[in-house]
């Protein structure tokens, strides 16, 4: 049975951000969302228990306490809400856990960022663009480029936009161009500057990901290997449409 399950006291929010980190190419929307809880400190909020997750236990160095592999922080003094992942989600779990997602955020006002990586080869910085459901507004509002060409998104990610475009609810998809073999902590730095702090109205140091990128595409080069033996399918990452055609 789905549930996502409160732990600790009810946060005090009002219209809070969801930033969504469910691992993919790049690990960009991982590495951007654990820096975020890092940052401001977050605290676990709630267990994610929807159909199709792996049912396995996560332990920390330096603690004893076990956690499911797909959590939520809360910050209240920031009003936002953030999802850690530390699995891979497969193909089969993609339709539960969006509708899961989905309903949650629904029922607590909660506005989705979910965050996707574009492989690419770039001798240039990484560029970002936005895409949105409903009435949200990434480009006008935020200043957020629109994309330059057709697109897909995969993965858990594709699937969260989908579920929100058929009911029609608020939510903003936010694509950086990232490395398609390695971890990618600039490219993460780019999604939090440019795309996560706006719409979250946030203000944190993303310089530590760039002076710290060595160590952290050391830390999570195992998780990535990890990725890659993922079908493609099941990983979030953004293709040009015509990868389809």
């Amino acid at each position: 049975m789905s549930e996502i399950r409160r732990q600790g006291p009810e946060a005090e929010l009002e219209d809070p951000v969801l930033v969504e980190g469910f691992p993919g190419i790049g690990l960009v929307g991982k590495i951007a969302t654990d820096h975020l809880i890092d940052q401001l400190d977050m605290r676990y909020y709630a267990s994610v228990h929807c159909d199709g997750l792996p049912r396995i236990g996560i332990y920390r160095d330096g603690s004893t306490t076990i956690q499911p592999p797909v959590r939520l922080y809360v910050s209240e003094d920031e009003d936002v809400i953030a999802l850690q992942s530390d699995v891979p989600i497969s193909t089969q779990a993609l339709e539960s856990v969006a509708g899961c997602l989905t309903s949650w955020a629904v029922d607590h006002d909660a506005t989705p960022v979910y965050l996707s990586g574009l492989p690419s080869q770039r001798d240039e910085p990484p560029q970002l663009f936005g895409v949105t459901t409903g009435d949200a507004d990434a480009v006008d509002t935020y200043g957020i480029d629109s994309p330059t060409e057709d697109g897909v998104i995969s993965g858990p990610t594709g699937a969260l936009l989908n579920r929100a475009a058929e009911l029609g609810t608020d939510s903003f998809g936010l694509v950086v161009e990232c490395s398609p073999q390695f971890p990618d902590p600039e490219a993460a730095s780019v999604l939090l500057e440019d795309g996560i702090c706006p719409i979250a109205d946030v203000e944190l140091d993303v310089e530590a990901l760039i002076e710290r990128a060595g160590e952290i595409q050391e830390q999570r080069q195992a998780f990535a290997e990890r990725m890659r033996e993922v079908e493609s399918a099941e990983s979030t990452q953004a293709q040009p449409l015509r990868m389809y055609q």
